[in-house]
């Protein structure tokens, strides 16, 4: 596996996130295939499944967990990518994100927050050709 994400200029690129090794690009490339099919990056994450579930009937209103709709292996490798980051590894402006997340909202919640990132992160990485940005969160672009 390593060395068909070595020999894979895509794979490389994804692998510049931290956290993110040979098998979770390995997952990302083959399950987004072109990355030209979401018209946004944010897209991603309700496309893999990473959105909060909601279930109406009547009067009652529940929400909570996610969806679990899309691909599940892709679900399963960007939220093992969210556990490592948030648990070891060198610190960056996301990890610094997520464990705030958890001191606000819980660990799991964060940790799912977090895998969506992950996701819409990569995606733009895979569209622009851009490395990981150690130094801080891009600026948002206003119009």
């Amino acid at each position: 596996m390593r060395s068909l994400a070595q020999d894979d200029p895509t794979c490389r690129l994804l692998m510049t996130m931290p956290a993110v090794g040979a098998v979770v690009a390995l997952t990302f490339k083959s399950a987004v295939d072109d990355p030209a099919r979401f018209s946004s990056s944010k897209k991603v994450g309700p496309w893999v499944g990473l959105t909060p579930s909601r279930q109406q009937s009547g009067e009652r209103d529940v929400t909570g967990g996610i969806t679990k709709a899309g691909d599940a292996h892709l679900r399963r490798a960007l939220c093992q990518a969210a556990t490592v980051m948030m648990n070891r590894g060198r610190g960056s402006w996301l990890r610094t994100w997520a464990s705030r997340v958890a001191k606000r909202r819980g660990t799991k919640r964060a940790m799912v927050a977090l895998a969506r990132r992950i996701g819409v992160i990569l995606h733009r990485m895979w569209l622009d050709g851009g490395n990981f940005r150690w130094e801080g969160a891009p600026e948002p672009i206003h119009a």
